[in-house]
């Protein structure tokens, strides 16, 4: 068992076809417990109950955007664990203004705040809570999902991609803070589209996830095998890999074009 030992915080589950769902599955299979979490409203939404007495697993609501939250939160698993985490998994984002289909040339400020505090500064309230409170044993491995459209434009995707950005500059900050401060490490994994609740949500979705699929010489990563690249950073196996964004896409993000593509406009 790969991560036998280890106790750990899951953010972001909602149901079955959540990515969060999957490592969580994956780690109860590895040995590690943990904790669940999720925003109040997300959690009356979804299944996180079940996924909560699959595993074994304390759930415990929580605004991630909220420092007094994150508190209670690492509190409450530290007690329930029974000491220090391992790892954390950041899963959770959220766009007003791409579920209320706003133009990128039209934004609603009050509503893009929203967005970068739910999607990235978040990430670093954790981050900055659990070194204050002392959270994390040394060799700790914190995991953001983030994705492309952080290095590159897709018109569907608007202003999630700044926080994207913003996510994976957080994770080498705090990468090389936690780093010196105890071997920690921090990195965001860049996923390929994947069907999620929350994916398939976004408009033209399921084109882009097929356009992606003829682009990618592996095809797209699935769920299960982010949540299999999800359990190789939380092990031993991956203790000098800290500060990096993790292209996990079939080798989507290294593709100008594919043949599959060319023959489609032939």
């Amino acid at each position: 068992m790969m991560l036998k030992g280890k106790k750990g915080i899951i953010s972001g589950a909602l149901d079955e076809s959540s990515i969060a769902w999957k490592v969580a599955e994956r780690c109860h299979e590895e040995g590690a417990i943990f904790t669940l979490t999720n925003a109040p409203m997300a959690m009356r939404m979804g299944k996180i109950n079940e996924l909560g007495e699959k595993c074994n697993s304390k759930i415990i609501g929580a605004d991630l955007t909220s420092v007094e939250d994150i508190e209670n939160l690492y509190e409450d698993s530290l007690n329930e664990l029974n000491g220090k985490v391992d790892f954390i998994l950041h899963s959770v984002g959220m766009s007003p203004n791409v579920r209320k289909k706003k133009e990128y040339g039209d934004l609603n400020y009050e509503w893009l705040n929203k967005t970068l505090d739910v999607s990235a500064i978040s990430f670093h309230k954790m981050l900055q809570v659990a070194e204050k409170k002392e959270v994390l044993n040394d060799w700790s491995s914190s995991v953001a999902l983030s994705y492309v459209a952080a290095q590159r434009t897709f018109p569907f995707y608007s202003d999630m991609a700044e926080a994207k950005s913003l996510l994976e500059s957080i994770a080498r900050s705090y990468g090389y803070r936690l780093g010196k401060l105890n071997k920690s490490r921090v990195n965001t994994i860049s996923q390929s589209p994947t069907i999620t609740t929350a994916g398939s949500g976004i408009s033209g979705f399921q084109s882009f996830f097929n356009y992606a699929e003829k682009m990618s010489p592996l095809g797209n990563a699935t769920a299960d095998e982010c949540a299999d690249y999800c359990i190789f950073l939380f092990s031993d196996l991956s203790k000098k890999i800290t500060m990096q964004n993790l292209f996990h896409d079939g080798g989507f993000s290294s593709t100008g074009i594919s043949e599959d593509i060319i023959d489609d406009f032939s």
